[in-house]
Order: C-alpha cells, then structure tokens, then sequence
C-alpha cells in the first residue's frame, strides 16, 4: 500500500511540476477593457492575418511572396501589400512587387517596381486619390557617383543608391502609371571636391543631403529610407532615413519637373527638403551630443483629434543603445505652413512632448508605432514580434507576441517564438469601412495548441478623455423600438452603438436637444452606447441599454 502511495504522489509531484514547468509564449497575453477594441493586421510570410482583440483570427490573405514589408487595408476591404522578389538590388527589407488583393482573397493587380536601375523596398503609403506613393532605391553607377561629387574612397562597384519616391497609379491587373517623382540625386551637396558637382558648404544648405555622409561609409544602400507618411492637409511626405537617423519632409504639391528642382510648389522650394529632424550633424549644425534618433523607423503625423494632432511619431529603435523608445515631438510649423528654422541654427525643437520605455522594450530593427482613435499606441517591437498597446499615461492594456515563425508558420503554444519577426501592425476599429457586410466572425487563436481564456472583447472603441458630461445621457436604458439622448446643450454628437462582439451596428450624427435613435432592426441583447464630441474629437462611454421586444 505504502509503495502505491509513493508512487501516487510521485506522479502528482510530476504533474505538477510538468504544470509549472508549462508556460504561454505566444498569443494573447493582456486585453483590458482600456484597449482599443478592434483587428489588428500583420504578416511575416506569405500570409497575412487579421485577429480580434482575444486573439483570435478573423480572416486571412494568402500570397506566393513574402512581403517586401509594408501592407495595408483599405477602405473598400482589399489588401495592399508588398512582396519580396530576387533582382539586381540586394539588401535590408528588400521588395520590388506590389499586390492588390480583395477580401474574398482573388489577385486583382500586381506590379512589379524592380529592373536594373531601380528596386522597391520597405515601405508604400495609400493615398485619399486612390494611387500610393512607394520608396525605391536608385541606381547611380560609379562614375556618376563619382561626377556628382562623391568620396571616391566611398564608391561601390555597385554605385550609391539614393532613394526615388514614386506615386503610382495601378491601371488594369499589372500596369502602372508614374504620376509624381522625386529623386533625392537632384538634392545632393558636398564639400569634397570642387571640381565636382554640388559643391558647396554643407552648413549653408540643411534643404539639401550631404553626398558624403556618413563620413567613410562605404555602403552602396545609402540612406536606407524604411517608412513614408502623407499628410494631406499639407499635401507633404515624411520620411525616414534610416542611416542618416533623421525624418525629412518634402513637398508633393509640386510637379515631378518642380521637384527636380528647387523651385515651386506650395512651399516654393521645389523638391528640396523642407524639415528634418534628429541629427543635425548630417548638415554640420551640430554634433553627437545633440543626435535624438537612432536607426528610428515607422514615422508618422498624429491626426486630427488626437492630444498631440499635427506632432509626428517614430519608433526609436536604438534610443538608449539596447533600449527602444516611441517619441513624439512637434515639428515648428508656422502659419505660412513652413518650418522655422533660425541663421546657422538646426532645426527644433529640442524637447519631445510625449516618450514612452521599458527595459524590456528594444528591436534592432524594423518596428513601427502606431496612434489609435481612443488616444493609445499601438506598438510593434519588430524583432520578436511583440505588439503592446499603452496609453498615453503609460499604462500596458494590450499585449500580444506573434505565433507564426517566417518559415514554419503557426507555432505552437509553449515552444519559442523563433523567426517570429514583424515589420509593422496595423490596428482598425469595427467601423472601419473594410469591414462593412463582411462576416468577422472570430475562430480560433492563430498558434497550435491554444492555451483556453476567458478573453471577453471590450466593447469601447475609446478611453473616455475626460467624465461623461452632465450635459449628455441616456434617457431610457431598456429599449424597444428606439433609444433616446437627452443632449441640453446641442452639442454636436456622433452617436455609436455596438453589440458584445464590438461590431458597429449603429451610427449617426445629431446635435438635436433629444437625440432620437430607431433600435427596431436590432436583435435582443445588451449593447454598448458611445458619444464623440466631433468638434473636438473627445469620447464617452454613456453606458450600457438592454434591447428588447
């Protein structure tokens, strides 16, 4: 008896140490009702995923091509992504193929940007006109390199590459219009040989990129652009120069002659830089002690409504060494919609308004950071795959790690999340017009052997900005026919309605002192009500009502 005894609690003892010993390594970790609800999209091989806020996917693209990195969807529910292919350019996030798909997953268009003289890589941005602008590396051959001024010391047998940006107009399945150009070779400087071309003192023209920075760097991928952003109401783009460790700003009013020059355009300068940020000594008006970026990726403007509206964003890859960061600073932009910039100074400013860390956030490369409507950000530590969610107060509400592995796929839950690796994640909310008459129905978490969750979707779309008004409520909270508001002071509202999945079932727009809203095509069930404020873009959670028949 005794010796069944030893050997009962043995195996307890064993299978409680397997139990301890079992441990979750991918997935869903965190999803506070302070998150932003939503789906959130992201692909490291050639399929890319979308997941609801537990995890959980929704739907599915399949491609022959790893991407090549960015993609997007789009308001009309297709996928545009780009993929990786072979050619006469090789290096870091590395593209050279455009796909469009729809959401039934059918190819609509494929566009290859890859010959001799020019490759795609990193990064495309749609645009309001339906084109997208996309980043491309150039080819300038040895002896141009060289005419143009460039340390000969410094020339690969390969040329330099400084960057082109392309706007494109898909035609058909497999054609392409180039409707806007720039080249960064008509935008050169350097102080090298006055016998060359560009010659000039570098301090004297921050508008222009000094050809031969870094000193001795002998890297044909010369600026190493990995990410671009549009701003509409300026009708200005955003890059980021990777090498450089800086973020330009250039004008795309112009026309494509406009910006091989200096000349014309909105800001009147032609194609020539009109910002940059983040290490002035690449224009020889500082130094080391005043570089803010290192190797930064992912910048984009803050939008309308957002606390910081009109501030622009990058992932700071190697801010503290083997520490990221996401900083937010305010570009000097004056009423004329130029930047300020004063005699022999560098650009501002010199304080960021909003920085968040942790020891345990770091990625070499890749990363991106991403605002959400509610105010959050959405980051994705690319190496490793992590995607983390905080406020602007700093709080963790969301936090995931990728299961799928580049080469294997889906990994299984407690073995490591090897080759997991993610250029960017892209967070959309449940009225996103891609998803409009389209089944989200959520399956199963993405990794192999799921760890069971009561992950319950939080059915805010927004962290309440401030108290619910006074002013502002709901008059009946057990509905039939229709929900009333009561809003004493005319504001103008945007009322939203969603159902325990998150999913939109209602909005609409009023600024009547009782906002009268029809619920009769409704099915029984418990929903949430929220308000946005439009003018200022502040939301509240009004509460719950209960529809019934």
């Amino acid at each position: 008896m005794l010796k069944y005894l030893r050997i009962l609690c043995l195996f307890v003892f064993l299978s409680m140490v397997q139990l301890l010993a079992a441990q979750q390594t991918v997935g869903l970790f965190q999803n506070s009702p302070e998150a932003y609800n939503g789906y959130t999209l992201f692909s490291n091989n050639e399929t890319t995923y979308l997941i609801d806020n537990c995890g959980d996917l929704v739907h599915t693209w399949q491609s022959n091509y790893f991407p090549g990195n960015s993609l997007y969807l789009l308001e009309n529910g297709n996928l545009l992504r780009t993929a990786r292919i072979p050619g006469d350019f090789s290096g870091g996030g590395i593209g050279g193929r455009i796909e469009l798909f729809n959401w039934e997953g059918s190819l609509l268009w494929a566009y290859e940007h890859a010959s001799f003289d020019y490759h795609h890589h990193h990064d495309i941005e749609p645009l309001p006109n339906g084109n997208f602008l996309l980043v491309a590396w150039e080819r300038m051959t040895p002896d141009e390199s060289i005419a143009a001024g460039r340390n000969t010391a410094t020339v690969t047998d390969d040329g330099i590459w400084p960057e082109q940006i392309i706007e494109i107009e898909m035609v058909g399945t497999s054609g392409a219009n180039w409707v806007w150009e720039w080249h960064l070779r008509d935008h050169l400087i350097q102080d090298y040989d006055a016998t060359k071309e560009n010659f000039g003192v570098v301090a004297d023209h921050p508008e222009l990129v000094n050809f031969n920075y870094p000193p001795g760097d002998n890297n044909a991928d010369w600026n190493h652009v990995n990410g671009i952003s549009y701003n509409a109401d300026l009708d200005q783009i955003a890059i980021s120069a990777h090498r450089f460790d800086e973020i330009w700003i250039i004008d795309h009013s112009t026309s494509t002659e406009e910006a091989a020059g200096h000349t014309g355009g909105n800001a009147g300068r032609g194609g020539d830089l009109l910002y940059r940020w983040g290490n002035p000594q690449t224009y020889d008006r500082g130094t080391g002690m005043d570089q803010t970026l290192f190797n930064q990726h992912d910048v984009r403007w803050l939008p309308e409504g957002h606390p910081y509206a009109g501030a622009l964003m990058v992932f700071n890859n190697q801010k503290f060494g083997n520490q990221s960061a996401v900083d937010i600073w305010e570009p000097p932009l004056n009423t004329d919609n130029h930047y300020d910039l004063a005699n022999g100074q560098a650009y501002g400013p010199t304080d960021l308004i909003w920085t968040y860390t942790n020891s345990a956030l770091y990625s070499s490369r890749i990363s991106g950071a991403e605002p959400l409507p509610n105010h959050n950000i959405l980051i994705c530590q690319g190496v490793g795959g992590v995607f983390t969610e905080v406020t602007l107060e700093e709080e963790i509400v969301w936090n995931y790690i990728n299961p799928v592995s580049r080469n294997n796929g889906p990994i299984t839950q407690e073995d490591d999340p090897l080759g997991n690796d993610v250029f960017r994640a892209t967070r959309y909310g449940p009225s996103y017009g891609a998803f409009e008459n389209r089944d989200l129905t959520p399956g199963v978490p993405i990794e192999l052997n799921p760890i069971n969750d009561d992950c319950v979707i939080s059915m805010t779309t927004s962290v309440n900005a401030e108290h619910i008004p006074r002013d502002i409520r709901i008059i009946n909270t057990l509905v039939n026919e229709g929900l009333r508001i009561e809003n004493v002071n005319n504001r103008n509202l945007e009322i939203e309605i969603f159902d325990l999945l998150g999913n939109l079932v209602i909005q609409q727009s009023s600024n009547d002192l009782k906002v009268e809203i029809g619920m009769s095509d409704v099915s029984n069930g418990l929903y949430l009500v929220q308000v946005k404020d439009r003018p200022t873009g502040v939301r509240w959670n009004l509460g719950k009502v209960v529809k019934v028949y």
